[in-house]
């Protein structure tokens, strides 16, 4: 997908299907966007420390570290180390970006009443790290981007679709060596990809 990047930079780009995930290496420095390619599509987003999965970007560090349940450009995101991991550096999007749910799961859609037998974010994580040899024994809570929830007055947690739309970007800039992971949001509950999951695109410039 074409974006309005430095036309000098060099661009390397990983489609990700609905329902599926993706691991991508990125160097300190190097510059993530991940984009809603069709809208709508909410991305489930992981960064872990290259050198040591221990150390991963975290929600509840990072609502600490900015006073907000909601990043803005210019904040600085945080490890469960409280060291800075990734900086966020522009939002095309409505703004809005889950930091309280935890990832779908087998165990979730049983919950919800949906059966277990779909594919999900936390089951996609647990693979592509134990690909690259990291058993995670605890699924950290993801960045859940584009997804609209929100805490109303009386403190009550709301879903609604998500408000991107097609071509809404993230970008971010890595702080330290990761391992990304992002994954193409399959769950229904809630409706919080509209109707269907349509899939994502993750741009590294370097």
């Amino acid at each position: 997908m074409a974006t309005n990047a430095d036309e000098s930079m060099s661009l390397r780009r990983f489609d990700i299907a609905p329902g599926t995930a993706r691991a991508i290496d990125v160097k300190a420095g190097e510059c993530i966007r991940v984009v809603n390619a069709h809208g709508g599509q909410v991305v489930d987003t992981w960064a872990f420390n290259a050198t040591d999965a221990n150390e991963h970007l975290s929600m509840e560090h990072s609502r600490s570290a900015t006073y907000r349940l909601l990043f803005r450009p210019g904040d600085g995101l945080v490890s469960n180390r409280f060291a800075a991991i990734v900086t966020v550096t522009a939002d095309t999007s409505p703004g809005i970006h889950d930091t309280l749910h935890a990832a779908c799961s087998a165990p979730s859609y049983h919950y919800y009443g949906s059966g277990d037998a779909y594919p999900n974010c936390e089951d996609n994580l647990r693979q592509l790290m134990r690909e690259r040899g990291v058993e995670l024994n605890v699924i950290p809570c993801p960045w859940n981007l584009f997804e609209h929830a929100l805490v109303d007055g009386e403190g009550v947690l709301r879903d609604e679709p998500s408000a991107a739309k097609r071509g809404d970007y993230v970008e971010l800039k890595a702080e330290m060596d990761l391992v990304l992971v992002c994954s193409a949001c399959p769950s229904t509950v809630g409706k919080i990809s509209g109707s269907a999951p349509r899939g994502a695109v993750v741009e590294l410039y370097s």
